[in-house]
């Protein structure tokens, strides 16, 4: 089984992908970046070549990699990077060299359109927000008109919430099509609720093997955007309701062999036209791991290992991880323009018997995370919400002239 992975140095703890592949094995040749004497000790350990490229983007070299793999080591079986931003590349390169285990590059374009999405989600019988997919100022007024403000305007390819922007009128909607008038946007109608997630990894037969679910405490498209605090954390167990939303949504998308994360809205309130509250509603699919250290959180939450599972389900189609006892993992992500109450030393003292680990985010990852990250376990959702008001309580102008 002749395995690539592209950009298994970055994020650095993707290196625990290889060490799966190679347990189960598979002979894992990585495609990099990075100088070769720059990679961590545990990547190279656990892979059979290393080939490195200048710029992923350069898509001759990328060809030139693949191609010398495939004339010393024979037919390549697969070539994945778990990556958002190289689910593209991994796509082409699988179409130039006849790898069928993944997507095509025609069909991963068609599944990062937010509005293509929707169709998927109607066949799963689960509602998705109304929209407009902007080709005119006129139109979108028009839809505007229509659905009433607020409304949502975002990229219709695009990850997190970059370029997505709360609309509450006319002059809003104008000012911002002319900011991004360079890219295609998709507006949507407003939902009332909260976000939470479904993650897990599917077998050749698109059967779910293992199955996350994230809470958001904070809104994510706000902490972005006004730079709030925002955390995250596993929840104890995962209802059948959710479990059949995400098998239905795994086979609508005919997901097959992968890590996924699927976003929903849970309605906060009644919404004419999409349900009661309590409805889940569709919100995107994406085609690999939750971001940033959301596997890890897996993993403690769990007591499991979810870069082993994926290899383990990938290359022997065994395991079953899907009725696990856990307990809740979550971080907390403060920012530095805020004052809090408590300082990072008083709230680890505090929390000394759940503390994962604090960790100062770069900037990168510090816009949508936080700038600094504070990972807990909890075995009781008491616990877990004195930790989350306690972690993001700010200060009074009292805690202030102490």
């Amino acid at each position: 089984m002749n395995f690539i992975m592209i950009s298994p140095n970055y994020p650095e703890n993707y290196w625990m992908f290889c060490r799966g592949l190679k347990k189960y094995g598979a002979t894992v040749l990585a495609i990099v970046d990075t100088a070769y004497d720059n990679l961590l000790p545990e990547l190279k350990e656990n892979i059979d070549e290393c080939y490195v490229v200048s710029n992923f983007n350069n898509y001759d070299e990328m060809l030139r990699a693949v191609g010398y793999f495939t004339f010393k080591y024979g037919k390549i079986d697969w070539i994945e990077s778990n990556n958002e931003a190289w689910l593209d590349l991994d796509a082409r390169l699988r179409d130039d060299f006849n790898v069928k285990t993944g997507f095509s590059y025609k069909t991963i374009q068609e599944y990062q359109s937010k509005a293509a999405m929707k169709k998927y989600y109607e066949k799963a019988n689960i509602p998705t927000a109304r929209y407009d997919l902007v080709d005119s100022k006129e139109n979108a007024l028009q839809f505007a008109k229509k659905i009433g403000y607020p409304l949502v305007l975002k990229p219709d390819h695009g990850v997190g919430a970059s370029f997505t922007y709360t609309i509450k009128n006319d002059e809003d909607l104008i000012k911002y099509l002319d900011l991004t008038k360079e890219h295609q946007m998709i507006l949507e109608e407003y939902i009332e609720g909260d976000v939470f997630t479904l993650d897990g990894v599917c077998d050749q037969e698109g059967t779910i093997r293992y199955l996350n679910s994230l809470e958001y405490v904070g809104n994510c498209m706000d902490s972005v955007q006004y730079q709030q605090s925002i955390g995250a954390y596993t929840t104890f167990t995962i209802s059948d309701e959710y479990r059949s939303i995400a098998q239905r949504t795994i086979h609508a998308f005919a997901l097959k062999n992968r890590f996924f994360h699927c976003e929903f809205f849970r309605l906060t309130k009644d919404k004419e036209g999409l349900g009661k509250k309590g409805t889940v509603i569709g919100l995107e699919v994406n085609f690999r791991p939750p971001g940033g250290f959301a596997p890890d959180l897996m993993n403690y939450a769990g007591s499991l290992d979810v870069y082993d599972i994926w290899a383990q389900v990938l290359l022997t189609q065994q395991g079953d991880y899907m009725h696990i006892a856990r307990e809740s993992a979550g971080f907390a992500g403060r920012r530095n323009s805020i004052a809090y109450k408590y300082r990072v030393e008083e709230i680890e003292k505090m929390y000394k018997d759940q503390w994962i680990a604090t960790t100062y985010l770069p900037e990168a990852y510090a816009a949508t995370m936080g700038d600094v990250t504070l990972a807990c376990r909890f075995r009781t959702v008491e616990e877990r919400d004195s930790f989350f008001v306690i972690a993001f309580q700010e200060s009074t102008r009292k805690d202030r002239n102490k």
